[in-house]
Parts: C-alpha cells; sequence; structure tokens
C-alpha cells in the first residue's frame, strides 16, 4: 500500500505542477497579445524601441503578472487535472484502495507548498527588481507623471527634527516654502524658513533661498539670523518626494523594510503604499494553499456538467480571490483598516470556505 501511495503522490504532483506552467504559458500568451493591442498607440506616439519593448518590458512583465495572477492559475490548474481524474473515476480507484481523503490531499499540499514558495521568492526578491526596468519603461513610454508634484510634506527626518513643504515640483527638483524645526523636550529649540529650497546632487543635499533661522531662548530676546543662499544637509533627498505605488513594487525586501521604518520614523502618510506592498508578498503565496484546498473539493467529485462547468467555478471563484483582494487596499486608503488586516483578510475569509469546504467534501 505504501508503494502505490508514492506513486500516487507522485502521479498527483506531476499532474499539479505540470498544469499549473501550461496554464500559465497559455494564459500570459494571451494577455500578452490584449496588452500589445491596448499599448500598441503609446509604443507608436511616444517611439519606443522594439529592443526595450521586448526586454525592458515584456521580459519584466511576464514575472510581474504570472505572479499577480498566481491564484487564478493554481485554481485552473487543481480544478482542470482534479476534473479529469474524477470523469475518469481516477479518485473513485484511490479512495477504495484504502486512502483516505485526508492523505490523498498531501500531494496537493507538498504542490501548492512549491508554488507558495516559488511566489514568495519572486515576490521578495525577483519581481522588485524586474519592476525596476518595467516601472521606468512604463514611464517613459506608456504613462505620463505628475508634473505638478507633491503639496503639503510632512516629515520628521530625524529625531525632534521636522520639515513641512508647502509645494513640491517635479518639474525643477524644488521644494516651495520650505520649514525645517528642532524640537527637544516639547520645546521649539530653533525655526528655520526658506522661500525655496533647490535639490543639489553634487552636493546631496538643499540650496535654500532667502532663508530665516531663528533660535529660540529662554530669555526675552531670541537669536535671528537670514540671508540669500544656505547650503544644508539632512536626512532628506528629492528621491523621497518620488515614493509611490509604483517605486515601493521596485524595492526587495530588505528595501522596503528599511523604508517602511524610515517612513515611519518620519510620519510619512506615504507608508501605507509600501505596508500595502509588503503583506501583499506574504498573503498572495499563501493563497496557493486555500485555492487548491478549494479546488480539489469543488472538482473530486463527478459532475453531471462536466469538466467546464467545474473550470468555470474556478475561474469566477479565482477571479473573486483576487478582486477582492484588490478592493481590500481601499480599506487602508480609507483609514478603515491596517494594512495587515486588510491585505490578509481575504485569505481569512475564503480560509474558512474551504474548511467547511474540506468537511463537506470528506464526508
Amino acid at each position: 500500500m505504501e508503494l502505490g501511495v508514492k506513486k500516487i503522490d507522485k502521479y498527483i504532483i506531476k499532474k499539479f505542477i505540470l498544469t499549473f506552467f501550461i496554464a500559465i504559458i497559455l494564459i500570459i500568451g494571451i494577455v500578452i497579445i490584449f496588452d500589445i493591442s491596448e499599448k500598441i498607440n503609446h509604443f507608436v506616439e511616444n517611439k519606443a524601441p522594439l529592443k526595450d519593448i521586448i526586454f525592458e518590458y515584456y521580459v519584466n512583465f511576464i514575472p510581474y503578472f504570472m505572479n499577480m495572477f498566481s491564484p487564478l492559475f493554481v485554481f485552473i490548474a487543481v480544478i482542470f487535472f482534479t476534473s479529469r481524474m474524477a470523469a475518469s473515476s481516477e479518485i473513485i480507484a484511490i479512495l477504495s484502495c484504502g486512502v483516505s481523503y485526508r492523505r490523498m490531499m498531501v500531494p496537493y499540499m507538498v504542490s501548492a507548498a512549491l508554488i507558495a514558495m516559488l511566489s514568495l521568492s519572486l515576490n521578495l526578491w525577483v519581481i522588485p527588481r524586474a519592476n525596476v526596468h518595467r516601472v521606468r519603461f512604463e514611464g517613459t513610454y506608456v504613462k505620463h507623471r505628475n508634473p505638478f508634484g507633491t503639496n503639503n510634506v510632512h516629515y520628521q527626518v530625524d529625531t525632534g527634527k521636522f520639515v513641512y513643504v508647502s509645494r513640491f515640483s517635479s518639474w525643477n527638483n524644488t521644494a516651495y516654502d520650505f520649514t525645517l524645526e528642532d524640537i527637544r523636550d516639547n520645546k521649539l529649540v530653533s525655526k528655520l524658513s526658506a522661500e525655496s529650497a533647490v535639490w543639489d546632487s553634487t552636493m546631496g543635499g538643499w540650496k535654500l533661498n532667502k532663508y530665516f533661522i531663528r533660535d529660540f531662548t529662554e530669555g526675552l530676546e531670541d537669536h535671528v539670523r537670514s540671508g540669500e543662499h544656505l547650503d544644508t544637509v539632512i536626512n532628506l533627498t528629492v528621491t523621497d518626494f518620488y515614493r509611490n505605488k509604483n517605486t515601493v513594487e521596485t524595492l526587495p525586501i530588505s528595501a522596503l523594510n528599511n523604508l517602511i521604518a524610515q517612513q515611519k520614523m518620519r510620519g510619512d502618510t506615504n507608508v501605507m503604499y509600501a505596508l500595502i506592498e509588503k503583506n501583499n508578498r506574504y498573503a498572495l503565496p499563501f493563497s496557493a494553499f486555500i485555492l487548491t484546498i478549494m479546488g480539489v473539493c469543488l472538482s473530486s467529485r463527478k459532475r453531471r456538467g462536466g469538466i467546464g462547468l467545474n473550470i468555470g467555478i474556478g475561474i469566477a471563484l479565482s477571479f473573486t480571490y483576487i478582486l477582492f483582494l484588490r478592493f481590500s487596499q481601499m480599506f487602508v486608503y480609507s483609514g478603515a483598516m491596517s494594512p495587515m488586516l486588510a491585505l490578509w483578510l481575504p485569505n481569512i475569509l475564503f480560509g474558512i470556505v474551504a474548511a467547511f469546504l474540506y468537511y463537506r467534501a470528506s464526508k
């Protein structure tokens, strides 16, 4: 019996992994065709080189898309080959040989673990580096960056040091109405104000124009200094003003963690983008286990509608999961939920559904 079970394990794992990658190849081919038809006008209008389209965009687009829709590929793979096994009475034969439903799930879970580890590795290290090229290409040839920059920026650049900028222009890398406050023991020690601050890449700092410095003292008189120009170096660079949803996608996990720590220290509201990205990288691979259980439970019995009905159910449920995962991010933007709870909420709810389906199927 043990020999037979081992053969069944290898058989199911081989079927699962092979069907998973075949589904990826077929669907990615279709998606690339639709993506080209959607963006062809941008490519032509912006004179994108063919070499960049292929190697800068689509070569890096494939792992990004493959991982984003991995729940769909997992569910389709499980539904497809398990339905075929059920239709040919292979599931009945396995169970009639004394193999329990729980034991039959083992090779499925092993396959799901392999896919989850692959997805996690892509999420943490491979895809961020690929996204550097993809995002740069999209910013150059597809999407237009906001020329007006950012308004009303508050940062804590160091312990007790706070920066306020009323407007940052991405045209000339200039921060207007620049203010730097130094607070110690809940008291304002000094305040530096400038009409504008221009980023100087050569010195890695800011050139302040028409500045005014006021040092507060315990006495009645404060020390005031002013001038036309002043160079200053603080823990704030021009790249901090460009941190958004796209830039966090390009950071490996170590850099992403450093950014989260830095933005939390600064009180930067853009930290939600980094927290969403981090939790999404861990939550998405875990879905492989949940959707595998759901897929097996839904397709391990013969249905009158055949394989087509099972595949239709699988596609509907997997798209529901993906849409729910995207929609849950809105709870973070609105402040209704923390990023961790919002991004893991689809796994929690679908996990409950998977547990219920497994309970029914195992009976």
